[in-house]
């Protein structure tokens, strides 16, 4: 009896340590210990650096800058043509419209999709060009459906690719910058901003023209697809296959890192701050809580997601848009005194630590890409699901993001961080992790801008509470869909894959919010600028389609043009 008594004891002591432990440091800080090596390994393995540089910003700022001029620009020349778009201004062209034919010697030719008889005549005409009966990709069976591809509207599908960006990166992420960096940051988020434009076109035109369409019409779509048929297409069979494995890892940890873990851990931290919560197991708690909340809503899918988000995302957008303008215009003198702070410390910055001229630059570039996610590839997973067809109409659509992200809501969100701190609340830099002190208490991330409300907006710490954790939940959500559009690429379309992705991705959800800030923030910029490598692979590759594509929906506009003002 004694016998087995002691050896009762031996087995449940080594619990009753844990258990100890876990009480005396709590339980987010089990987590947030247990978590940080993994935070730690991947963040030095993606961000190698030149020249004291990490190389993955130098791809990201050099291809945006390339698909830029390659492009003849297409942020500001085709931005009203992507607002049309929204609007629904050139719906009947995406229904009943011209469709465009190109001969040897490449003159377009106009075809009308609803008339059959007219069809089969280019079929014949161009027969000896296209022996497959492919046209502009398109098979002579198909072509009358193609119109019904898809599963959501262009607002539908840009606004849950926006509720993927905007969110906690336009408010934490803009409040880490600056605390980093100082106000120069701002300059250098709003030019990552302007070309990540272009960017984004392109690999949102490439998630549509190169989508898969199950048999129930689920549309899958995003670089796995365009990675692999793509470069089968340009003889690069093996690469692509590589790449497009290499990207669904990278999206899958993205999904759990920046699209999930990240936005959990601000949400729950203005939540405690709200609340007053000091518990060492309160982050857990909360977690738990938005998991479930989170749970409930992906189950649906898409077409849940995008009916969620399409009302989440205006609605939240706006009103913080509108207090950022109360608080901006009610300190209208200060509003040049900001600008021109923005101005010259991106160029001669003074923020303790940072690092000089390339310190501020690249503090900047980094939130500003991990804010819209431009040459990420993930928003293009959304895009692809668009009710369209032609994929360059998307690609439009989806070129407004980086400019709603990060030129209208992360700057905004700066100016009123600047202008509160014309007070002297902290120094610029702060301890270099990204918290700073405000009338001696630390201050980090979403808190920072908390405090820039309350200080003119009554109970606005409420307000942005709330802001805070419908945007984290917005975000969560369509990650969840970008994640396990990878997860299915890997491991199939059965309803278990998709089971066991979304129980891996509600835990993350609990790993946020009870870890560290620090150590979050390192995973997920490290999982999502992972995914930069394998989806430039794709991009670079693939240009001329894009450019094909382009010319084909900016023909088949002009021919509208053409037909009514004829």
């Amino acid at each position: 009896m004694k016998k087995y008594l002691f050896s009762t004891l031996a087995f449940i002591l080594p619990f009753i340590t844990i258990a100890q432990e876990t009480i005396e440091k709590g339980i987010d800080q089990q987590i947030d210990e247990a978590f940080k090596p993994v935070s730690d390994f991947f963040s030095n393995v993606i961000f190698f650096k030149i020249d004291n540089t990490p190389f993955v910003l130098i791809l990201l700022v050099f291809s945006a800058a390339l698909f830029t001029v390659y492009f003849k620009f297409p942020n500001i020349r085709h931005f009203w043509t992507a607002i049309n778009v929204v609007r629904g201004k050139y719906e009947d062209i995406e229904k009943h419209g011209a469709q465009i034919l190109y001969g040897e010697d490449g003159i377009a030719q106009g075809v009308d999709l609803n008339k059959v008889d007219d069809i089969e005549e280019h079929i014949e005409n161009i027969e000896s060009i296209h022996s497959d009966l492919e046209i502009d990709g398109d098979i002579k069976d198909t072509i009358r459906d193609e119109s019904s591809h898809g599963e959501v509207s262009h607002f539908q599908a840009l606004a849950t690719a926006v509720s993927g960006t905007v969110g906690n990166g336009n408010i934490a992420g803009v409040a880490l910058a600056i605390a980093l960096g100082g106000p120069g940051a701002t300059f250098w988020m709003i030019i990552c901003g302007l070309l990540g434009m272009s960017t984004k076109f392109v690999e949102c035109t490439l998630g549509v023209h190169y989508r898969d369409v199950g048999k129930d019409g689920t549309v899958y779509g995003g670089p796995m697809y365009y990675l692999t048929k793509g470069l089968k297409e340009k003889g690069f069979k093996t690469l692509g296959k590589i790449a497009a494995v290499l990207f669904a890892i990278f999206c899958i940890g993205g999904s759990f890192g920046g699209g999930n873990a990240a936005q959990s851990n601000q949400a729950t931290i203005v939540v405690k701050e709200l609340l007053g919560l000091e518990s060492t197991m309160a982050g857990t708690v909360i977690g738990l809580i938005i998991a479930l909340v989170v749970g409930i809503i992906i189950i649906g899918g898409i077409k849940r997601i995008a009916s969620v988000t399409e009302k989440i995302v205006p609605f939240m957008a706006v009103l913080y848009i509108l207090c950022c303008l109360y608080i901006i215009f009610g300190n209208f003198s200060l509003i040049d005194d900001a600008i021109g702070l923005i101005i010259t410390e991106a160029f001669n910055p003074t923020a303790i630590g940072v690092g000089g001229f390339i310190g501020v630059l690249l503090v900047g570039f980094k939130r500003a890409a991990f804010s819209n996610e431009a040459g990420a590839g993930s928003a293009s997973i959304a895009h692809s699901a668009v009710k369209t067809k032609y994929s360059a109409s998307e690609g439009l659509v989806a070129l407004l993001e980086p400019f709603i992200d990060t030129v209208v809501i992360c700057t905004m969100t700066a100016l009123v961080i600047i202008i509160f701190n014309f007070g002297g609340f902290f120094q610029y830099g702060g301890d270099g992790q990204g918290a700073v002190l405000i009338e001696g208490i630390p201050y980090e991330g979403a808190g920072i801008t908390a405090k820039a409300f309350a200080e003119y907006i009554p109970f606005s710490d409420v307000f942005l509470t709330v802001a805070v954790f419908l945007f984290a939940i917005s975000t969560m959500i369509s990650w969840s869909y970008y994640g396990l559009q990878s997860w299915k690429f890997l491991f199939g379309r059965g309803k278990r894959a998709d089971l066991t992705y979304k129980i891996l991705f509600l835990t993350f959800v609990v790993i946020g919010a009870a870890a560290s800030m620090k150590s979050i923030w390192d995973f997920s910029d490290a999982m999502i600028f992972a995914m930069v490598f394998p989806n430039m692979v794709g991009l670079y590759l693939l240009m001329p389609v894009v450019k094909k594509q382009l010319k084909r929906y900016v023909d088949a506009i002009k021919m509208k043009r053409d037909a009514i003002s004829g």
